[in-house]
């Protein structure tokens, strides 16, 4: 979660001087080969992960932090759609290891989580922190809610661990409509290079959520449009030509 307006961390960021030792992955490899290849921790089981919904198009609602289901009926999105358009997840145990309410950085080698800990080394991740989203936490936190609101892409993928709270992402499917996922306390979940997604708090206003990369810290948003940008094309090509062609 960044604030793509100013494209700033939500906090000011310290980088230690030394890097955890953890294996770099060059982005190199495709983002398919960096969702089916790296990954050994199989994912949760369908059942396991959030609910997620079509969404009303922007300008139908006024509050982003509702649920903003369709109406009169909701319509729900499976998740194979989720898989098919590149996201990954896991549940974790997030009530039996404590985790500090901020912490820039946190290393992810002091992880406690045998599960965190499997998903970091398969994965790659070699530098964390951790943050909350509160308005009594967060200087500004209306106006930056409203920053992560925009509409975006990143050159890397984007991983989130809900270790408290909850709050929405959202991501854009091939047809461009708005899917609405419901993250919570123990949600792992990972956005791919180049998907348009976005994200808000929900009506309790309060989340706490680890960030995890492969290697430095990457914060820079590409608000839409950004047709053109590589990640966005490997982004298309993987996902979007391969679904409405197959």
């Amino acid at each position: 979660m960044t604030n793509p307006t100013t494209k700033e961390p939500l906090e000011q960021i310290v980088v230690v001087e030394k890097e955890p030792e953890a294996k770099k992955q060059k982005t190199t490899m495709t983002t398919e080969t960096k969702i089916k290849e790296v990954t050994t921790t199989p994912e949760s089981p369908d059942e396991e992960w959030p609910e997620a919904w079509y969404m009303l198009k922007d300008g139908d609602y006024d509050d982003q932090k509702a649920e903003n289901r369709m109406s009169p009926e909701n319509k729900p999105c499976s998740v194979g759609e989720l898989k098919k358009l590149g996201i990954a997840y896991w549940k974790m145990d997030a009530e039996t290891y404590n985790y500090p309410v901020k912490a820039i950085p946190w290393d992810p080698k002091d992880a406690a989580d045998p599960k965190l800990m499997a998903i970091r080394d398969d994965r790659g991740y070699s530098y964390a922190d951790i943050i909350s989203v509160k308005p009594d936490l967060l200087p500004g936190y209306d106006e930056k809610i409203k920053a992560f609101f925009e509409e975006h892409i990143h050159d890397a993928e984007e991983i989130r661990y809900i270790i408290d709270g909850s709050g929405y992402f959202d991501i854009r499917d091939t047809h461009n409509n708005w899917i609405r996922i419901h993250i919570k306390k123990g949600d792992l979940m990972t956005l791919p290079e180049g998907c348009y997604h976005r994200f808000t708090c929900d009506t309790t206003d309060f989340i706490q959520a680890m960030r995890l990369f492969i290697g430095a810290p990457v914060w820079t948003p590409f608000n839409r449009p950004q047709e053109q940008h590589p990640s966005r094309m490997e982004y298309v090509t993987n996902y979007i030509d391969n679904v409405t062609t197959a």
